[in-house]
Parts: structure tokens; sequence; C-alpha cells
């Protein structure tokens, strides 16, 4: 039987006025904190971005690498803690951990590099809305390659 550890958004779940939907959050807990920490990541990938961007004046696809690896250990931190809560024994967990999960974002990166290349350098679109579009597609494959491979649970 798989004990859980309670955590911040549980004692959340649990003020006055929030049990009401403990239920519901408990039976789709994981799904809501991916949503919900993919949004900070959306926010903090898209505030890099305009920084790097307009106030460094860096190019576009340099720029997006950079706010990628910024973003990329976000993401696992707290995929790893909260959404997933994927413990390691070993350092040797915790690298390959580490390893297919930046495995997995460059695999999304080159996706999103490839979207920006045509939309934004070629074509010359809305650089805000494509990224912002390039994000829905980044956030689903993410969320696959997280859950069935990186941080897949031991039968």
């Amino acid at each position: 039987m798989e004990t859980t550890r309670e955590d911040i958004f549980d004692r959340i779940m649990g003020l006055p006025g929030l049990r009401i939907l403990k239920p519901w959050y408990s039976k789709h807990k994981e799904v809501l904190l991916y949503l919900f920490f993919g949004g900070l990541a959306v926010f903090l990938n898209l505030g890099l971005f305009i920084l790097f961007t307009k106030h460094f004046g860096w190019g576009d696809l340099f720029a997006n690498v950079v706010d990628w690896i910024i973003c990329v250990l976000f993401q696992f931190i707290t995929n790893k803690t909260w959404v997933f809560a994927a413990e390691t024994d070993s350092t040797k967990g915790l690298v390959a951990q580490l390893t297919g999960f930046f495995g997995g974002r460059l695999l999304t990166l080159l996706l999103e590099e490839l979207i920006l290349g045509i939309f934004i350098v070629s074509l010359h679109w809305n650089r805000i809305a494509v990224k912002l579009a390039a994000q829905i597609f980044v956030i689903v494959a993410n969320y696959v390659i997280s859950k069935f491979f990186v941080f897949k649970k031991k039968d």
C-alpha cells in the first residue's frame, strides 16, 4: 500500500472553504499541480524571453535557449518535488531522473526552436503570440514525457 506525504497544497485544500473541493483536488492533484507549475514556468519563460530580447537585445533563438535552461531547472525541481512526488534513494537515481528530464525537454526545445524559427524568424509573425502558442505544444509533450518516461511510478 502506497503512503503519500501531505504537502503544502494538501494543507491549503484543508482550509475552511476549500475542504469541499478536496476530494476533486485529490483525484486530479497531479494534473492540477502540473498545470499550476507549468503556468508559472510559462510566465517565467515569457518574462525571461522578453527581458532577454527587449531589454538585453539578444537574438530570439539564443534568448530562448537561455530561458529554457533556467525554466527546465525550475520545472525539474517542481515536477520532482510536488507534481510527481518522485523520490530517489541514490545519486544514480537522481542523475537518471535529471538526465531523462533534460533529454525530454531538449526534444521539446528543438520543437519550440523550429516553431520560433519558422514563424518569428522566417515569417516575421508576432514573437510573443508565437512563443505563447509554441508553449501549448511544449507543455503537453513535456507532461507525457515526464509522466511516462522520467518520473514513472515503479510497479
